[in-house]
């Protein structure tokens, strides 16, 4: 063998014996990844090359500004800040949103405004959800509410 092949083959073989213990090089060698290692590219998220438990947990999904205003402002609405989730679902990140987004913020909107004792707030509210969309309509186990239930059933009859 000529003295450039045997030194391009030795320099090959150092830089193999280095990358070896990345775990990067480690999947294209075909070799596993060492037990209790991040994912290997092209796995199933949560799991190691190696079927291991993860090491790290798994992001969470991050929400648009739309989402996150709507997801604040049903929070509020859940903790019984009436008054503050009105203000958080009104904000022009939900109010300006998808019609989606509208729709679940203008229904908690109005379900604060009802047990809120102001009815014709709570009226208009789903007045509007009409308007956005006559199809509108509550889960079933929000129609018999009694606080917007029969508010609802009025704004629904006024809407056709």
């Amino acid at each position: 063998m000529n003295r450039s092949l045997i030194r391009t083959l030795g320099v090959s073989i150092a830089a193999a014996a280095i990358l070896s213990g990345c775990e990067t090089i480690r999947p294209a060698l075909g070799m596993k990844p060492a037990a209790g290692t991040a994912a290997a590219p092209g796995t199933a998220p949560g799991k190691s090359a190696a079927g291991a438990s993860p090491t790290a947990q798994p992001m969470p999904p991050i929400l648009s500004a739309e989402q996150m205003g709507l997801k604040e402002g049903i929070e509020l609405y859940n903790k019984g800040s009436f008054n503050d989730a009105i203000k958080r679902l009104a904000a022009p990140d939900v109010a300006a949103g998808s019609k989606a987004a509208q729709l679940q913020g203008l229904k908690y909107t109005a379900f604060s405004y009802c047990v809120t004792s102001r009815q014709t707030l709570c009226r208009q509210s789903f007045e509007k959800a009409f308007k956005l969309d006559p199809a509108f309509d509550l889960a079933p186990g929000e129609h018999g509410h009694p606080l917007w239930g029969p508010v609802f059933a009025r704004a629904k009859k006024g809407a056709k």
